[in-house]
């Protein structure tokens, strides 16, 4: 791709984003919502593959359905209301309109059938992109107008998005489709706590973000892209297998790691709403992601299964070392002790 055109469209999506989490306005947020879109289209259809842009007209499409939708429920609320202010939506059609919309851009159940799809047919780095930065601008928009959604709505498909998710990515072996059933199953559980603590929706958001990107990197840096040669790649790099070993026990949320958090405080948020039923069927649903979590471990360590494999083994590369990729590393294993610290911003 073009270096002037990569660019463009990385300034175009650093542009869309901070106008849609800066404005107040539903006609500047949808415009933010747009140049998003647009900029992130070439990114994923510039490997000229067909996998490629087939995964770009099916962002396009349900991107635009959804981007309607919340033009839509603004134009609605707007005509009843007299208002234009994002964080005064109050009429109850606008209300489940936007609900929609917004899980369409995120990909939540039932609207989730375009994301492992456009994960899989894009690279790694683009793939990074869409589970966490494109994802930003959605969920701050939930942010503002947490206070006039239907909290029975949103319960409802946080527990079938973390059902799904888990159940979905048992039978996959490619890992970024693994890792879109993740990015599902982790938007459940930040939808959930959504009208209740919305700064806990964001903290969720912001860990998972910092997880899943030193995930994405290190499968980048040994160029994985599914579970054979995975269970191959830990003769090319063995420290980082090693500790992405220790990265994917933190995406499951086993303590002591970083990723027990959010679930922790999650749970404990919904106890104090007397919601114990939703709190332990989530924690319950997310023992089927949990399995496809310690099988990427298991292969991503230096424990071959049983039966010969077809791959061969790669050659040892001494390179450099990547330290923003160590860093990442290191605090999505261990944040879990500055908890209190991290709570008195919640």
């Amino acid at each position: 791709m073009n270096p002037h055109a990569k660019l463009l469209s990385s300034m175009s999506l650093l542009l869309g984003t901070s106008i849609t989490i800066s404005s107040n306005h539903w006609m500047m947020a949808w415009t933010g919502l747009e140049i998003n879109t647009l900029a992130i289209i070439p990114l994923i259809a510039k490997s000229h593959h067909p996998r490629a842009i087939e995964a770009a007209i099916k962002y396009f499409l349900v991107q635009a359905t959804a981007s309607a939708l919340v033009l839509f429920s603004s134009l609605m609320n707007a005509w009843f209301t007299g208002q234009w202010d994002i964080t005064q939506l109050t009429h109850p059609t606008s209300c489940l309109l936007l609900t929609t919309a917004i899980a369409m851009k995120l990909g939540l159940v039932p609207f989730h059938f375009w994301f492992p799809e456009v994960l899989q047919g894009s690279s790694l780095t683009t793939a990074l992109l869409l589970s966490t930065v494109m994802k930003l601008p959605p969920i701050t928009i939930l942010f503002m107008t947490s206070h006039s959604l239907n909290p029975t709505l949103l319960t409802i498909m946080a527990i079938a998005s973390t059902a799904l998710g888990g159940w979905m990515g048992l039978n996959q072996t490619q890992l970024r489709k693994i890792l879109a059933f993740s990015s599902i199953s982790h938007l459940g559980w930040m939808t959930i706590i959504m009208t209740y603590n919305p700064k806990l929706t964001l903290l969720t958001f912001y860990l998972y973000t910092l997880i899943t990107t030193a995930v994405f990197l290190a499968l980048n840096k040994t160029k994985t892209l599914k579970l054979p040669t995975m269970m191959t790649s830990w003769t090319k790099i063995p420290t980082l297998n090693a500790t992405l070993m220790l990265t994917l026990l933190s995406l499951a949320g086993l303590p002591p790691l970083t990723g027990f958090m959010p679930k922790w405080l999650i749970i404990q948020e919904l106890t104090k709403q007397e919601l114990t039923t939703a709190a332990t069927t989530i924690a319950l649903l997310s023992l089927l992601s949990l399995f496809f979590y310690l099988r990427l471990t298991y292969y991503s360590t230096i424990t071959l299964p049983p039966n010969s494999t077809n791959h061969m083994k790669q050659w040892h590369i001494n390179k450099p070392t990547n330290t923003m990729l160590a860093i990442l590393i290191s605090l999505s294993t261990l944040l879990l002790p500055l908890s209190p610290m991290i709570l008195t911003t919640v």
